[in-house]
């Protein structure tokens, strides 16, 4: 009878460990690291592969991270063509784990892959996230849900905040100059007009003709200030700012998280904003 009891304990522990087991979720975006530490609590084990600073177009996973691969229950994925690596992800895990391509259930253009500038793709990634961590786990379906509610409502009064401070600025001066085709989200859901240098991609550099394209563009609107990158400020940002007599309006995070304060996506978020308003006032 003693050994039946000491079995039934151990079996009853056994379980009880594999219940309250954590999920494990490797993240290639910075973006979806924040996003999947918010809704999963205590209850996951988020590893970021790419760190914030990292361009993530540029981005390929080492030995190390396709064995934390290989062990996770779910892989979170930005989609949208900036993981070229997806089929190495694919084949470390074997099958075992889940593989959200999390851009590719959001509404907007399929050759862009920056959604996280809309404040609402944000929501719906947040909850497409819950969903499928709930699905994994659905014994932590509540907390998840009570997490990603929590987290939206703060992602909300943060929209409210970027239409508040977008306000300040008139909307014949709401025209930006970027190093690449990375806000075009943001424009849309905040009444910008973009002028890119680059395409989607730093990859993507512009010709002379493109060049003086952007040159006639900023004369002929007036464009006041424009804007590098965080990870680099080309040489042809500065040959526009002689040519035009437009100022260099500040570094934007354009391709995820950055440092310090700017390592969250509210960071980010009032970073972005404060500097293209207060620079194109």
């Amino acid at each position: 009878m003693k050994g039946f009891t000491a079995a039934f304990i151990s079996l009853f522990l056994v379980c009880m460990h594999a219940s309250a087991a954590e999920l494990k979720v490797s993240s290639f975006s910075t973006i979806l690291t924040e996003i999947a530490s918010q809704v999963g609590g205590g209850k996951v084990s988020v590893t970021g592969h790419v760190k914030p600073g990292m361009d993530p177009h540029d981005f390929e996973p080492k030995a190390a991270d396709l064995k934390t691969v290989s062990a996770a229950d779910l892989v979170l994925v930005s989609a949208r063509h900036i993981e070229g690596y997806l089929g190495k992800l694919r084949e470390a895990s074997g099958g075992k784990a889940s593989v959200l391509e999390v851009g590719s259930a959001l509404p907007g253009p399929a050759d862009d892959p920056h959604w996280w500038h809309s404040i609402s793709n944000l929501i719906r990634a947040t909850r497409i996230v819950r969903d499928e961590m709930s699905r994994l786990q659905p014994d932590e379906k509540k907390s998840f849900t009570a997490n990603a509610a929590a987290y939206i409502d703060k992602l909300e009064a943060l929209e409210k905040w970027v239409k508040t401070k977008v306000a300040e600025l008139p909307r014949d001066r709401r025209k930006l100059v970027t190093n690449h085709d990375s806000f075009g989200y943001f424009a849309k859901d905040f009444g910008f007009t973009v002028y890119p240098i680059a395409g989607v991609s730093r990859n993507d550099q512009p010709g002379s003709r493109k060049v003086a394209e952007i040159v006639a563009a900023i004369r002929k609107q007036g464009v006041k200030a424009i804007f590098s990158e965080d990870i680099e400020n080309p040489k042809v940002i500065q040959e526009i700012t002689r040519e035009t007599g437009a100022k260099l309006g500040g570094s934007l995070l354009s391709d995820g998280l950055g440092l310090k304060e700017q390592g969250t996506i509210e960071g980010m978020f009032r970073h972005n904003v404060t500097t293209i308003v207060e620079a194109l006032k």
